[in-house]
């Protein structure tokens, strides 16, 4: 055996299928820098570049211990991004963090942290810029179901979407409700 393919079939040997945990804290670490991540993605990403799940468990138990993966925080920090940047209303960012893996017990304090008053208000924020672009000639019904579609799509129940929509458009510039505008 060359000396080359020997020192390969030792190395093989003393790692474990896809690295060790420092290098699972590594990479890690590497993902981490980019944007916070729950703990679960971490953990698929893991799974993807090969490491076992004992070396995975391993690595994300240590970053946990240190305070680096903390599900709660990512959630709070999520929902607060998503809501405040995105519009994302509660049901959507629900559904965003149970894709990424985040227990319901992690998320619901998150989720608790928008009140209803919030979301109606960032629900007003978002109409009002969308009826700078939709034009007047629009029939008031056409501008009621777009709107309350771009709410839907964002996470907004249709009763707080409907309710916005209306309000927001009784005090609008233009009343839709005009005959004139028919």
């Amino acid at each position: 055996m060359a000396a080359g393919s020997e020192r390969d079939a030792r190395s093989s040997e003393s790692a474990p299928q896809g690295g060790t945990v420092e290098q699972a804290k590594e990479a890690c670490l590497r993902l981490l820098a980019v944007r916070a991540r729950s703990r679960a993605e971490l953990a698929q990403r893991l799974a993807a570049k090969g490491y076992t799940a004992d070396v995975t468990d391993r690595a994300l138990d240590r970053l946990t211990e240190v305070g680096l993966i903390d599900d709660a925080a990512f959630a709070e920090q999520w929902v607060h991004s998503r809501h405040t940047f995105s519009g994302k209303g509660k049901q959507a960012l629900a559904q965003e963090l149970r894709r990424k893996g985040v227990d319901p017990a992690d998320a619901a304090p998150a989720l608790e942290a928008i009140s209803s008053d919030d979301e109606e208000s960032r629900a007003r924020e978002l109409v009002r810029r969308k009826l700078r672009t939709i034009p007047s000639s629009l029939d008031r019904d056409k501008t009621i179901r777009r709107l309350v579609g771009m709410l839907a799509r964002r996470g907004y129940s249709q009763s707080t979407a409907y309710t916005v929509v209306k309000d927001e458009l009784s005090q609008g510039d233009v009343d839709l409700s005009d005959p004139e505008l028919d």
